[in-house]
């Protein structure tokens, strides 16, 4: 049997960090699609300005979950431990995701650093000039320091 690959082309696009590539074609006039790789986006391969543009993505989606959870993470009827674990498995989660390929760097932790403190703050009700330590903050919320939460994460 012949096979006449009359026309093939190849669709790569990014979705929420997963890197698919999908070739299609056409066998005997018969048309096919075929998803070759779906693989999560590698930021190891990428260079400097892309891990931190991917940083950067998910200090914005750790904002996002923030901002939908502000209600139950500000409310004063909540104890500041519960309010710490939510935040811990629902924002710092999703801030974190995917954080064991990320070559990471002073300046990304700092940047992670920046914005869960400032969460923090806003948890506990505290302003930037009450000049209140950041491990006693988090301490009251039973969190812990994100640089080590990261180093955790890369051990895996």
């Amino acid at each position: 049997m012949r096979y006449d690959v009359c026309s093939c082309f190849v669709v790569c696009f990014v979705i929420d960090l997963y890197f698919v590539l999908v070739l299609y074609f056409a066998v005997n006039r018969c048309y096919h699609f075929l998803c070759i790789c779906c693989i999560y986006f590698l930021v190891v391969l990428m260079s400097r300005t892309d891990a931190d543009a991917a940083v950067e993505a998910r200090i914005r989606i750790g904002w996002n979950k923030f901002r939908q959870l502000v209600p139950l993470l500000t409310n004063k009827d909540v104890s500041l431990i519960v309010r710490g674990r939510l935040y811990s498995s629902c924002v710092r989660s999703s801030m974190l995701h995917g954080s064991e390929t990320w070559p990471v760097r002073k300046e990304n932790v700092v940047a992670l650093h920046r914005a869960e403190m400032r969460m923090v703050r806003c948890m506990c009700g505290v302003k930037l000039k009450d000049r209140l330590p950041s491990k006693e903050l988090r301490e009251r919320l039973g969190v812990d320091d994100t640089a080590l939460v990261l180093q955790q994460n890369r051990l895996r």
